[in-house]
């Protein structure tokens, strides 16, 4: 496990949205699922959760909509459009935090730690998963990845929003849980814990995330955490020999 003690002191504190924040990959998949079927996409069988991971899992609209229309994006885009209506009705319906969620978030807001929810999500889906789990005043920003130049698998989300908090790559890190997340937190420069709730864990590994963990009670994280609390040593030691 890779300690995160070299951030500090620690500035701020990154956040992916779907299956970060909240267990959303089953609802998208079960969007997905649905919508596929409609069109007769993979001869009218059913997509699997292998096949949502490896193609629609973690990327953004436009990526997603050549993947079920290859040759007409506009078609492609009205299809995502129409998939995340019924994504938000179940997202209404069924979701839910990920395990832990408010324990990290009290230790965040405990420090006084800038925070950024960055996602390649569409911003009427991130904002009503924010506002679901209660989080709307918890984050000094959204960033969402089709308003930037690039998004993830690319670092600009993640990049924007170190420059929209006024924040040091080199004193913030990342919670990502997708393949294309943890490659955008690691190319922006900052250490991306990985959480591997849904997506299989050497899969995630192949990102270069510093440890992954299960969720945010995951004894893992606590550990770097309690490490990154500990006072500078080298710190200390230059204070005694002032005194």
């Amino acid at each position: 496990m890779s300690s995160l003690t070299g951030l500090a002191p620690l500035e701020a504190v990154l956040f992916d949205v779907d299956g970060t924040l909240c267990d959303s990959d089953p609802l998208h998949y079960e969007a997905l699922r649905e919508m596929l079927l409609k069109i007769g996409f993979n001869g009218g069988v059913p997509i699997t959760e292998e096949f949502f991971v490896e193609k629609f899992s973690g990327k953004n609209n436009v990526d997603t909509a050549l993947v079920a229309f290859p040759d007409d994006l506009e078609q492609g885009l009205k299809f995502v459009a129409d998939k995340e209506t019924m994504f938000q009705r179940l997202a209404r319906e069924q979701l839910k935090p990920v395990k832990g969620l408010d324990k990290v978030r009290t230790w965040v807001e405990n420090r006084g730690l800038k925070r950024a929810a960055v996602t390649n999500s569409p911003r009427t889906n991130a904002e009503l998963m924010i506002s679901k789990l209660g989080l709307s005043d918890f984050f000094d920003v959204l960033i969402i990845g089709d308003e930037c130049e690039r998004g993830k698998p690319h670092p600009d989300p993640y990049l924007k929003a170190l420059e929209v908090l006024k924040a040091s790559k080199d004193h913030a890190f990342v919670f990502e849980d997708s393949f294309s997340g943890i490659t955008a937190g690691v190319a922006a420069g900052m250490p991306v814990i990985g959480i591997a709730s849904r997506n299989p864990e050497d899969l995630l590994i192949k990102a270069k995330p510093s440890f992954l963990i299960k969720d945010y009670e995951d004894s893992k994280l606590w550990a770097a955490l309690e490490e990154l609390d500990k006072p500078d040593v080298k710190k200390l030691e230059i204070l005694d020999k002032n005194i």
